[in-house]
């Protein structure tokens, strides 16, 4: 069928350093997006374009829930969060605020100059970074879709672990990283 990327699979040690590194980053106002992204997209198997593109009224940390509006294939999903992941992102709307008090945006996630995060700026910095690091070499290039893969495949050992049955969460997880079908989550057990 169709080839994929070998995924690489962060471990919790690798996710903390990329957080750390990421909260360096030069300007206060692109570490504290930074930071708060790769945290977002680590934690909730989110899509990249789907993070980036939400916006403030998508992310409602009371409810713990974010609203997708742009999901793929032009769909609305739903994303809950774990009560640690929506503490651990509380702290970003109001450093975002006192940072930029004059956003050119309504989008939840911005840029130094107070626009919209743009993914390929994203992807940039994480390669920086996972260099940085020494998790990228000439023979590992991870990706930052690799987070969503982790979120999925740690889901999956977590069932078994607690003897859950896989084939009975493979639906839940499905629709909870937006899968138009589960034979699509699938390939995380073979990945």
């Amino acid at each position: 069928r169709r080839q994929r990327a070998t995924p690489y699979l962060f471990s919790q040690q690798d996710i903390c350093r990329l957080l750390a590194e990421a909260r360096r980053l030069r300007h206060p106002m692109r570490a504290a997006s930074y930071e708060a992204l790769f945290g977002l997209l680590a934690v909730s198997g989110m899509r990249i374009g789907e993070a980036v593109a939400l916006e403030r009224a998508d992310v409602d940390l009371d409810a713990r829930l974010i609203t997708i509006r742009k999901a793929k294939g032009d769909r609305v999903r739903l994303v809950p969060l774990h009560p640690t992941a929506a503490e651990a992102l509380r702290a970003y709307p109001s450093e975002r605020d006192r940072m930029c008090p004059t956003a050119r945006s309504r989008a939840f996630f911005l840029s130094s100059a107070g626009t919209p995060v743009l993914e390929e700026s994203l992807r940039k910095t994480f390669r920086e970074i996972t260099t940085l690091l020494g998790i990228r070499t000439q023979t590992v290039q991870p990706r930052i879709h690799d987070l969503r893969h982790r979120f999925a495949v740690q889901t999956l050992i977590d069932c078994y672990r607690t003897g859950v049955k896989i084939d009975e969460r493979i639906p839940v997880l499905s629709t909870y990283l937006g899968h138009v079908s589960p034979s699509d989550t699938y390939w995380y057990l073979s990945a």
